[in-house]
This record gives C-alpha cells, sequence and structure tokens, in this order.
C-alpha cells in the first residue's frame, strides 16, 4: 500500500501535506522533515503546514495517524475466516505488525515515537489498531485474560520488530528464532 492510496479522504492542502510528508519519511527519513520540505514537496506555501497543523508537531502527529490508517487496514485484511484456529489468526496478525514495520521502518519509528501532541485523529486510528490486536487475544485466551495477554504479545512482538530494524541479528542470534515460536512460548508456554 502506498501512501498515495491511503492519503485522508477529506482531501485538500492538508491531505497533501500529509501525503509530502510520508513520502519524505519514506525517502530520506525522520531527519528529512522538515516545514520547509515537506511545503516544497506539496506545492504549498511554507506557511501552510503551519496554518493547518500548528507547527511540525502537528503535522508528524498527523502523518502518524496516517501510518496507523494504514497499518489498521493491514491489520483488518487478515481475514479471519482464513485462519480458523485462534492461535494462527493471532500468529498472522502479529506476522502483519512485523511486516508493516519492515516495510515502513521510519513511519513506524514516528508513529511509536513519544511526544506526539494530542491529536484526535491519531487516538482513533490507535485504538483501531488496538481493538484488533485485542479481539485476536480474546479469540485465544478468552476475555478474562485478553488485555493481559495482549500487553505481553505487543512487548513481545514491538521488541521484535525493532531489534529487527536495528539489524541487531549478527551480534544476538537469539535473534534470529522464528517469531512465531517466541509468540507460542509465550502464549501457549506448556507447548500446545
Amino acid at each position: 500500500m502506498t501512501p498515495v492510496e491511503t492519503a485522508p479522504a477529506e482531501g485538500g492542502v492538508a491531505a497533501r501535506l500529509v501525503q509530502a510528508g510520508l513520502s519524505i519519511l519514506a525517502e530520506k527519513g525522520a531527519a528529512g522533515l522538515t516545514l520547509r520540505r515537506i511545503a516544497a514537496r506539496a506545492g504549498v506555501s511554507h506557511a501552510a503546514p503551519a496554518h493547518h497543523f500548528a507547527g511540525l508537531p502537528g503535522l508528524l502527529a498527523a502523518i502518524a495517524a496516517q501510518g496507523f490508517r494504514m497499518f489498521h487496514a493491514d491489520l483488518e485484511a487478515v481475514d479471519r475466516d482464513v485462519h480458523p484456529d485462534p492461535f494462527d489468526w493471532l500468529v498472522r496478525i502479529e506476522e502483519v505488525y512485523l511486516g508493516f514495520a519492515a516495510r515502513h521502518p521510519d513511519l513506524f519509528r514516528l508513529m511509536f515515537s513519544a511526544p506526539l501532541p494530542p491529536d484526535p485523529d491519531l487516538e482513533q486510528a490507535v485504538r483501531r489498531t488496538h481493538a484488533i490486536h485485542l479481539a485476536a487475544c480474546t479469540a485465544v485466551t478468552g476475555p478474562e485474560r485478553a488485555e493481559a495477554m495482549l500487553l505481553a504479545i505487543w512487548a513481545l512482538t514491538h521488541g521484535y520488530a525493532m531489534l529487527g530494524l536495528a539489524q541487531w541479528n549478527d551480534r544476538f542470534p537469539a535473534t534470529n528464532a522464528s517469531y512465531r515460536s517466541l509468540l507460542r512460548l509465550l502464549v501457549r508456554p506448556d507447548g500446545a
């Protein structure tokens, strides 16, 4: 999924700025994100980002929100009917998480960086991705343990993704273990 395909539906200057930010982020990383560069890429005045987003932090939050919408679309594409075994569905959801991080490393880092200013669109996008992960955990553990299991799985998955992005595999061979085997240890410690 390219950033162009997932631009906010409302369009206009704000959407062009977010799209420009996504493109620059993919090409140059976070160091390339300046208001001047984003405005130039979007073909708007240098004052437009400040007008629409109250400066770079607000624009970064909007870019992160778009990242979470893209992430949610990827997660939502994992068809529960294709993965009737709850553990297999959970694994597939978390593999999508890892794949998103690998395909969009700088966007992924931005999405999970702090501090981003409060933004209702960002908060809603985060809640929507959380709901998919929670549903997968609930299918495996039942509702009474789902939140705790989600936190443990998120820590494992996010840590695994960050180690992969940092390319620690050569220094720490243990990071070459398959994600599925690590998740199985967490979810089914008895090996079942």
